[in-house]
Formats: structure tokens, C-alpha cells, sequence
């Protein structure tokens, strides 16, 4: 989120317009009843809302729910610890270097990178894991940090996922010219240690595995510009006022907290996300071409990742 458009100044929603805790559960306790496994919360950043704890908290009592956070781990040395008391099980932390100077270039934030290292260790020393770390590559700013980088994260037990740079949104000035394949990232690693591929842990899972011959861990790639995988994607992201989106290169939602907050019942909210599930045919990656250049996208920071 630039700086310069989103500083001090900056309108954000009224908190009358966000969903409530009491809300987001009731919508997570009726997906779950229709087959999610996983709640993820993302950003912008989560760690932002005031009391998260008690979110993850009422979440928790939802039964077989996994649920994880993805965060950029500014906050993480405060709070690791009462989200795992809450009943957060896992974190992903977003860090696409270890170099101060080229992280801030890429993330245009005023917080050092040894910052989120010292959330990473928090994290770990609360026991949020396996920890994993996401790092999106952009040729020409961070793609000769990418083996230091794969090293540091397996030297700790962390899991790495090396994320191919999207056009999510459309104020990140993206061109592909940018996008540094995963197939070549696999290969710049593999020269200093070598890989090999791992099978999926699951049907739908969004990266694709290799690991350390020498057995000392893992690192995985999202392709979803070199190789898409929208056959197979079984996600679906509610933003922080209500809109359903079943894309992360959607531009249009469902609002469910109209259907909330006009006195929905349970049953007509579940036939709500049905009729939204039920005919999606989202295929923007698949599809990315001249078609699709100038398509109005919701930005990265409104939907998460």
C-alpha cells in the first residue's frame, strides 16, 4: 500500500462498514458447514485489527478448522504468542529478502527486514508451525537475493515459497518482462543445493514442492503466470466489509453483509454461497493475455493473498 496514497491522512472504511467478529465467525461457522477446512486471514495486514485475538479465538471453537494467518510479521514479536493462545495454529510470514535495502524497495515500508526476522523467531518460539515464509520475486530487484534467501529459510527448518510476481490489482505497474519463471528459480537454487520434486500434500495445494536432496527440507514455487493452475483452485476470500470474491484477479464480489445484516437466516446465507460457488468459472491466469489487459482488478491490499 503506497505510501504516498495511503498515509496519515488516508479515509479508511468507517468500522460501521466492517464486518464484526460476530459477522466474520457466523460466515465461517456456515463455510465450514459446506466443506472449507481452512480460514486463512490475510490483509492488508491482519495484525493490524484491533483485539485479533479474540477473532482467532471465536474461530477456534468452530470444529475442524485450520486456521492460519499470513502477515507481514511487523507485529509478530507482540502478538505471536497471544495467537497461539488464542488457537491460531499456523503463520506465514512475507519476506522477499534478506537484503534491508531491497526489501524496502520492494514492499516500500519504513521497518527494517531484522524486524520480521525477530517475528519469525517469535513465531516459532510460540510454536506457529511449520512456518512458512513467502518471498514473490520481480526481476532486476530482488532475483540475485534468491539463494541467500532459499539458504537462510532452510538453514532454520522454515518452509520457503518463491512466488512468481502477478498483476494482481492494477497499481503495481506489472509487466511480464518482471516475472522471474519458477522454473528458473528451482534451477538457481538447485546449482548450490540440489532438488528434487516432491509430490503435492494435496489436490487444489498452490505450490509445487521440491525438496533438498540431502533431506534438510523443502522449497516450493507458485506459478501462476508460467503455469496456472485455475482447474484446480478451491479458494474463495472474503474481504474485511463483506464482499465475496472467488478470484484474486476478481473485480466484482457478493455482498454478504447486505444478506447479513438485513436478517438473513443461516439457510439463506448458506444458498447465497452455494449459488456463488456452484457457477464459478474463474480462469484469469489461464486466460492472461492481451484480453484481459485493462481489466478493472481488485488491489492485493483489499483482497489478500
Amino acid at each position: 500500500m503506497p505510501r504516498e496514497v495511503f498515509g496519515a491522512d488516508f479515509a479508511f472504511l468507517p468500522r460501521n462498514e466492517i464486518l464484526t467478529f460476530e459477522e466474520i465467525t457466523r460466515l465461517a461457522r456456515l463455510f465450514a458447514a459446506n466443506g472449507v477446512r481452512k480460514v486463512r486471514l490475510t490483509g492488508g495486514e491482519p495484525t493490524l485489527r484491533a483485539e485479533l485475538p479474540k477473532l482467532i479465538e471465536m474461530l477456534a471453537e468452530i470444529p475442524d478448522l485450520d486456521i492460519a494467518m499470513t502477515t507481514n510479521g511487523s507485529l509478530l514479536t507482540q502478538l505471536a504468542k497471544p495467537l497461539a493462545d488464542a488457537g491460531l495454529r499456523r503463520v506465514t510470514v512475507s519476506l522477499d529478502s534478506l537484503d534491508d535495502a531491497v526489501f524496502r524497495a520492494m514492499n516500500d515500508v519504513n521497518f527494517p527486514v531484522a524486524k520480521v526476522l525477530e517475528g519469525l523467531e517469535a513465531a516459532d518460539a510460540a510454536g506457529l508451525g511449520p512456518i512458512k515464509v513467502n518471498a514473490v520475486v520481480k526481476r532486476g530487484m530482488n532475483d540475485h537475493t534468491i539463494v541467500d534467501l532459499a539458504r537462510f529459510i532452510r538453514d532454520r527448518g522454515y518452509i520457503l515459497r518463491y512466488i512468481e510476481y502477478m498483476d494482481v490489482g492494477a497499481s503495481n505497474g506489472w509487466r511480464l518482462d518482471d516475472v522471474v519463471p519458477g522454473a528458473e528459480v528451482v534451477e538457481m537454487i538447485s546449482r548450490e543445493m540440489p532438488l528434487e520434486p516432491a509430490e503435492p500434500n494435496y489436490r487444489g495445494e498452490v505450490a509445487k514442492r521440491w525438496r533438498y536432496v540431502d533431506g534438510s527440507g523443502e522449497v516450493g514455487v507458485i506459478t501462476s503466470v508460467t503455469q496456472p493452475f485455475c482447474g484446480d483452485c478451491s479458494r474463495v476470500r472474503l474481504s474485511a466489509e463483506g464482499q465475496l470474491y472467488t478470484c484474486l484477479f476478481a473485480f466484482q464480489g457478493t455482498d454478504f453483509r447486505e444478506a447479513l445484516r438485513s436478517g438473513a437466516t443461516d439457510e439463506e446465507l448458506q444458498a447465497l454461497l452455494r449459488s456463488v460457488w456452484q457457477v464459478r468459472d474463474d480462469r484469469y491466469s489461464e486466460l492472461r493475455s492481451e484480453n484481459t489487459q485493462g481489466l478493472r482488478r481488485v488491489e492485493m491490499s483489499y483482497i489478500g493473498g
